[in-house]
C-alpha cells in the first residue's frame, strides 16, 4: 500500500469505492466490505478460484485476471465470475486410452473450435491455449500436456469460448493421460514408493509425530535440498 495512501476511484458491482492504491483486486474488495467466501482461495496466484472481468469508465473491451495478483487501477470496474456449469467429462483413467480419438470422444465438441484465440487472450497465465487445442486435435497428447503444465483451472478459457469448449478440461485430461502412459518412468520414484510399501520409513514417522512444533521448524529448516540454481 502505498504511504501516501493515496485513494483510486473503482467500482465493483456498479457501485463506486475509494480504495487505496496498491491493493490487488481481492484485498480492495475486502477493504470495501465484501465478506469473500467464494472466489478467493490460495492468494498467491495458483488456485484459480479468483478469476476476475474488468474494465475500464469509458473502455468497454473486458480484460481477465485473477484477483489476488491484480492491482487496483483508477475507474476501474470489477465483477467475479460467479460458478456456471462447464463440461466435464466423466472417465476411468485405467480404462482410458491415450490416443486423440480417446479425447475427442470424451470431447466430441472439441472439433467446433475455429481458432478464434479467445481462449488465449482470456488466460490470466499467457498460456498459448488455441495452440494447445490445435494439438489436442491432431493427438499430440505430449505436447498438449507441456504446452498446458502451468494451467491452474481458473475456467475463464471456458467462460469466454463463444463455442463453449472447455479447454481447461480437455487439457487436465491429456495430462493425466500423458503422466500414466506417455511419461518416462521415473526409477528413483518407484524405488521410493517400494520403500514406503515396505515400511523403509515407518520409525522415522513415528519420531515425526511425537515431535512439538517447534522441532518440527528446526528439522524442515535443516533439511537437505537441492539448490535451486
Amino acid at each position: 500500500m502505498a504511504e501516501d495512501n493515496t485513494l483510486v476511484d473503482i467500482y465493483i458491482m456498479g457501485r463506486h469505492y475509494r480504495v487505496p492504491e496498491g491493493l490487488t483486486i481481492l484485498t480492495a474488495l475486502e477493504y470495501c466490505g465484501y465478506r469473500m467466501v467464494r472466489g478467493c482461495g490460495c492468494r498467491a496466484g495458483f488456485c484459480g478460484a479468483c478469476a476476475t472481468v474488468y474494465n475500464f469508465k469509458n473502455n468497454p473491451q473486458l480484460r481477465f485476471d485473477l484477483a489476488c495478483q491484480k492491482a487496483v487501477e483508477p475507474d476501474m470496474f470489477l465483477v467475479q465470475i460467479p460458478f456456471f456449469p462447464a463440461v466435464r467429462a466423466i472417465y476411468n483413467l485405467a480404462e482410458t486410452e491415450a490416443t486423440g480419438e480417446q479425447v475427442l470422444a470424451l470431447y466430441p465438441d472439441l472439433v467446433k473450435c475455429f481458432g478464434c484465440n479467445t481462449c488465449t487472450k482470456t488466460c490470466p497465465q499467457e498460456l498459448e491455449v488455441m495452440w494447445f487445442m490445435s494439438d489436442t486435435l491432431r493427438g499430440d497428447i505430449k505436447e498438449v500436456a507441456n504446452k498446458s503444465f502451468d494451467c491452474i483451472m481458473c475456467g475463464l478459457c471456458a467462460a469466454r469460448c463463444p463455442q463453449g469448449l472447455v479447454p481447461y478440461n480437455i487439457a487436465l485430461l491429456c495430462r493425466r493421460l500423458y503422466g500414466h502412459y506417455l511419461a518416462p518412468v521415473s526409477k528413483h520414484l518407484d524405488e521410493r514408493i517400494a520403500g514406503i510399501e515396505s515400511g523403509e520409513f515407518d520409525d522415522e514417522l513415528k519420531k515425526l509425530k511425537k515431535m512439538d512444533e517447534d522441532e518440527l521448524h528446526s528439522k524442515y529448516e535443516e533439511r537437505d535440498i537441492e539448490p535451486a540454481y
